[in-house]
């Protein structure tokens, strides 16, 4: 049982901000009475947390760009009144060095206990998480990856090491695979696929998955040696944007036209693209994207399935059943002749689904010629 209670006395609609999150997280928040000062708020939250017999109670104080004086006079009073089990910083990884001289500063007028870092999907690839926890000591314990309510992941040495090192985060994006898919759909579009058959409804759910696990930017960020790729994705103007104006593209079709794209004529095409606010070469590039993925499943189709069983195998044998299972724990660290086989499979012509030979049919990109991940340098 949680409780929420804003703290935030200047920021305009910042109460009201985090009682619309609260809502949305399915939590409770401090009811709001204009005009109180955040002291008081705290000790009417302390009492209202004891009186209705909440498990935990979060403070969320005022943030701030800069160290002021008086605020932080009061972060230090609102600390001896609620005496926390834990005190947490919550800096912006993009600020760099100012997060460090903001975490010392903190650090030696309150009884922090541990550091967040936000918006740690940008391109910064963490070099403040070092310096910060070399310079307070203090542990990180969470990064915020995303503006949803849930993306906030607990923080992992080896997986922020290896994203400063460009290296990726491969056991991250199994992770959130294993979160996000929904394992009926992802099964039973795995056995279409086996059979060469793949049409733009099984695009369109494609597109939505990619979404799901945090979108175009967010699914690069994880697989190695992508950070290359970041500079032709800017200049090809492809970010997520792209799959929401693909999705309205394929929601223009009618249920005929998604199952059968051949027979979309000029005069289709200009509906759809009428309907999708979008011109009819996008819609054309569309089409020329799926048939490219719909070549490529059919030649992985034609040894049998093999390829798609070799995927499974990725999984450590049991193919969706065992991410299925997995699902609720840490998933293992890929084992390197594992990766080895992925490598083989992702350079065959049609390569890994929806990326081609390396990177370069991701879904509504267009192509990467000659980027793959997997690759030994």
């Amino acid at each position: 049982k949680v409780l929420l209670a804003s703290l935030d006395t200047r920021r305009p609609a910042a109460m009201e901000q985090l009682a619309l999150l609260a809502t949305q997280a399915g939590v409770e928040s401090l009811p709001i009475v204009a005009g109180q000062a955040a002291t008081d708020i705290a000790k009417r939250a302390m009492s209202a947390a004891r009186l209705q017999g909440y498990d935990v109670l979060i403070l969320d104080t005022a943030g701030r760009t800069t160290l002021d004086e008086a605020m932080m006079n009061e972060a230090a009073e609102i600390a001896k009144i609620a005496n926390p089990a834990e005190t947490l910083l919550v800096a912006d990884s993009l600020t760099g060095q100012d997060a460090v001289r903001t975490a010392k500063a903190f650090h030696e007028r309150l009884p922090l206990t541990g550091l967040v870092l936000t918006r740690a999907d940008g391109d910064g690839r963490g070099g403040a998480a070092l310096s910060m926890r070399a310079v307070t000591g203090l542990p990180i314990k969470f990064l915020g990856v995303s503006e949803k309510i849930d993306g906030l992941d607990v923080f992992d040495a080896r997986r922020v090491a290896g994203r400063i090192l460009g290296q990726g985060d491969v056991v991250a994006l199994v992770e959130k695979a294993s979160q996000d898919l929904d394992v009926a759909k992802t099964e039973a579009m795995a056995k279409k696929l086996a059979k060469g058959q793949f049409d733009l409804d099984m695009m369109s759910e494609q597109f939505a998955q990619m979404k799901k696990m945090g979108g175009m930017e967010g699914l690069m960020g994880m697989l190695p040696g992508v950070q290359k790729a970041k500079k032709q994705l800017a200049e090809a103007n492809i970010s997520d944007k792209t799959l929401d104006r693909q999705q309205a593209i394929i929601s223009s079709m009618t249920k005929q036209e998604r199952k059968k794209p051949d027979i979309l004529q000029a005069s289709r095409k200009r509906r759809i693209a009428k309907g999708a606010g979008v011109d009819v070469a996008e819609v054309n590039r569309l089409l020329k994207q799926h048939r490219q993925m719909a070549d490529a499943f059919k030649m992985m189709s034609r040894d049998g399935g093999k390829g798609f069983a070799r995927m499974a195998g990725m999984m450590g044998g049991g193919g969706m059943d065992r991410l299925k299972a997995m699902g609720g724990g840490k998933m293992p660290t890929p084992d390197p002749k594992q990766l080895e086989e992925l490598g083989k499979l992702a350079g065959q012509p049609g390569g890994l689904p929806g990326l081609g030979s390396g990177l370069p049919k991701l879904p509504g990109l267009g192509g990467l010629p000659g980027l793959n991940p997997f690759k030994k340098s």
